[in-house]
């Protein structure tokens, strides 16, 4: 299968991204000016044209995807957004797609990685119900901003819920104000895959770089990164945004209602302060120690045009979090300071005895 490249390359100072966004623009050249223009300029895109989609139609859609998944999606307005895990058995997550419909159809945005594995199951699901199925990447592509973009077409959007607690959902943050998401906004566009270079020409440009730097600050997570073949929603406070903890039964449930009722997650979500000194940053996947002793790794890192090198990691619920960190990437080391995310003993139990939670009671 040739890998994917998108036209956007083409333009001036592009620097192609690896992992998750490969094929598109890690910069343009500047990529902590392009983090301000995202921020401040209306009107600036980033390519997600990597990204996969898929769409579910018929009349049975909503109510189908509701049995298959963590969210409640029957009656979801069209042009509203929610997001879903499709969990295992065991209740690891398996596929976290952002959800936008549109009246007529149900538009699944994917990460390019997740597309083909969840086309294909959710056509082995269908039996005699009136869906359809497809994958549709080829035709349609995502283009992300911090706020609506005008003259982008009437293709559906997606505007992350995120950090908001959806109906159903729980909070595992530790809080004392605002959650740090909140200063940010993200929308997702589709567009026509073959209008994305012209539809794009007058637009600034940021890259992905500017889009993850922006992202890890909210605490927000993503699938393939803070993902792994172990992750449970629970450890990166993805029941906020992504389980319905009243729902009728799906696949994973048991886990989901267990871990969140003895409120014992068995890793979780951090944002390390990076020290940056080195003038550096380690890779995704570098391990986290606290002393000599593995505690988790790094599973996003960035350099934040206000906050400096930042980093999203996830560590051993055991992990102390006072304790001092260093991040290990072969021989270089990294001082990190810990902003604890999720709870080390989040859940039902220690939001309702601590406060520390937000979250409606099952």
């Amino acid at each position: 299968m040739t890998p994917y490249r998108s036209p956007l390359l083409d333009r001036p100072g592009a620097v192609e991204a690896e992992g998750l966004d490969r094929g598109v623009a890690a910069h343009y050249g500047d990529p902590v000016r392009e983090q301000r223009a995202l921020v401040r300029t209306p009107g600036t895109v980033v390519d997600l044209s990597q990204k996969g989609v898929v769409t579910v139609t018929g009349p049975d859609r909503l109510s189908w995807l509701t049995t298959l998944s963590s969210q409640v999606l029957t009656g979801l307005a069209p042009g509203s957004s929610a997001e879903t895990l499709f969990l295992s058995v065991q209740g690891r997550i398996e596929t976290a797609p952002h959800v936008v419909d549109d009246g007529t159809a149900t538009w699944l945005i994917t990460e390019a990685d997740e597309t083909a594995p969840l086309a294909a199951w959710l056509e082995s699901m269908r039996f005699a119900l009136r869906v359809e199925v497809a994958d549709r990447s080829g035709e349609w592509a995502v283009l992300g901003a911090s706020g609506p973009v005008p003259g982008l077409g009437d293709g559906p959007v997606w505007r992350d819920p995120w950090p908001a607690v959806a109906p159903g959902g729980w909070s595992y943050a530790a809080l004392d104000g605002p959650h740090p998401g909140e200063e940010r906004t993200w929308w997702e566009h589709l567009v026509p895959r073959a209008e994305l270079d012209a539809l794009t020409r007058e637009l600034p440009l940021a890259g992905a770089w500017a889009a993850e730097a922006l992202r890890i600050a909210a605490w927000r997570p993503r699938w393939g990164a803070e993902t792994d073949e172990r992750t449970i929603p629970h450890e990166l406070d993805l029941l906020r945004t992504a389980v319905h903890l009243q729902k009728g039964c799906y696949k994973g449930q048991e886990t989901v209602a267990r871990v969140h009722n003895l409120g014992h997650p068995p890793r979780r979500l951090v944002l390390l302060d990076l020290d940056g000194s080195e003038h550096t940053l380690p890779s995704p996947g570098a391990e986290v120690l606290a002393g000599e002793r593995a505690v988790g790794r790094v599973t996003s890192v960035q350099l934040h045009h206000e906050q400096g090198p930042i980093a999203l990691a996830v560590l051993k619920r055991t992990a102390d979090p006072e304790a001092p960190l260093l991040v290990a990437d072969g021989e270089q080391r990294w001082a990190a300071a810990q902003q604890v995310v999720v709870q080390p003993d989040a859940g039902q139990v220690v939001g309702r005895r601590s406060g520390f939670l937000r979250g409606p009671r099952p």
